[in-house]
């Protein structure tokens, strides 16, 4: 089968594109900048230039069976929220129009537990919770919120498509970093003597590319499926990195009006001078709640597997060690 790939240069979709060469699926990916994924065709796989927002991505679709609608914008700074909307909304809702006209028979839409928001009640959400828009905390997880309502929309006019939400992906590969990559690198260069307590429900990122195509074979049409495994808490996360890396945890927690002062401080006063906020205001209320979620709807019905979360800190941290990310 012929399978179109967005976002196969990032993260999750880098892991999505080999999942399904080694599976012998023939992948095309769709890349803005092909000469910065020359890893994408090392597996073998076809990049062919565009982007969501401005190509003809049609004729590019043409002749693939399936689609695997993984890209992207990820920011937590309020200054981006155009972009977001553009990309994740728009961008959403462009690919999955020129999927129908191409002939795309299937398609698995990457969402996220960002787009499902947090259960007030404190229980882990599962599917079949949904936190109101003007409740979730950043214009990134509202741009998530109305992009899965952009692929429910396309599955009421009769497209098939199945929708997946990874909670928080850990391994290697993690180049640019996502938040999470970034609080390993700062944990490994000693960078991070104090903590915020939240909870994460962390999964191994191939866990999470095996998910997609288990969702493409197996997922219910319309149906949403959380991809995750373990919910810990920060400290619990930074606890067993340093276990792993025989460096000292944080001395601790602190009080979130701090970090927060220094956020708005950040995002603010030196945000309005154009630069990109070190601490989002945004990130740090995140940080007030506890991501927690389960998983057992795609474990039961897809068969997701539940690989060690050590294990993917492990290979998370060694990549960035191999890769001089630490210096």
């Amino acid at each position: 089968m012929q399978v179109f790939v967005t976002g196969a240069s990032g993260f999750v979709g880098t892991h999505v594109a080999t999942v399904l060469m080694e599976k012998g699926y023939r992948v095309r990916a769709l890349v803005r900048q092909p000469d910065r994924a020359p890893h994408l065709r090392t597996l073998g796989v076809e990049v062919v230039q565009g982007d969501l927002v401005h190509s003809d991505l049609v004729p590019l679709m043409q002749g693939c069976q399936a689609l695997f609608h993984v890209a992207a914008h990820y920011s937590l700074w309020r200054r981006e929220r155009d972009r977001l909307y553009q990309v994740n909304v728009v961008g959403t809702q462009r690919v999955l129009a020129a999927a129908q006209q191409a002939g795309v028979e299937r398609t698995v839409y990457t969402s996220s537990v960002a787009a499902i928001g947090v259960d007030p009640s404190g229980k882990p959400a599962t599917e079949r919770y949904q936190s109101p828009p003007d409740k979730l905390i950043s214009e990134y997880k509202r741009s998530k919120y109305w992009a899965e309502q952009a692929a429910h929309k396309a599955v009421a006019t009769g497209q098939d498509i199945v929708i997946v939400n990874p909670s928080t992906p850990i391994g290697a590969w993690d180049a640019k970093p996502t938040p999470t990559g970034d609080m390993i690198l700062r944990f490994l260069r000693r960078q991070m003597p104090f903590y915020v307590e939240t909870g994460l429900n962390l999964i191994h990122v191939r866990d999470v590319a095996i998910g997609h195509v288990l969702a493409l074979e197996k997922g219910r049409t319309g149906d949403r499926y959380i991809l995750g495994h373990q919910n810990l808490t920060l400290g619990e996360i930074l606890n067993r990195l340093a276990a792993l890396t025989g460096l000292p945890p944080p001395r601790g927690a602190i009080p979130v009006w701090l970090p927060l002062a220094i956020a708005w401080i950040d995002e603010v006063v030196l945000g309005a001078l154009g630069t990109p906020p070190r601490i989002p205001v945004d990130g740090v209320r995140m940080a007030q709640q506890t991501m927690f979620y389960d998983a057992t709807k795609a474990v039961q019905e897809l068969g997701l597997p539940q690989t060690p979360i050590d294990q993917a800190l492990a290979e998370a941290v060694a990549w960035y060690r191999d890769r001089g990310y630490c210096h």
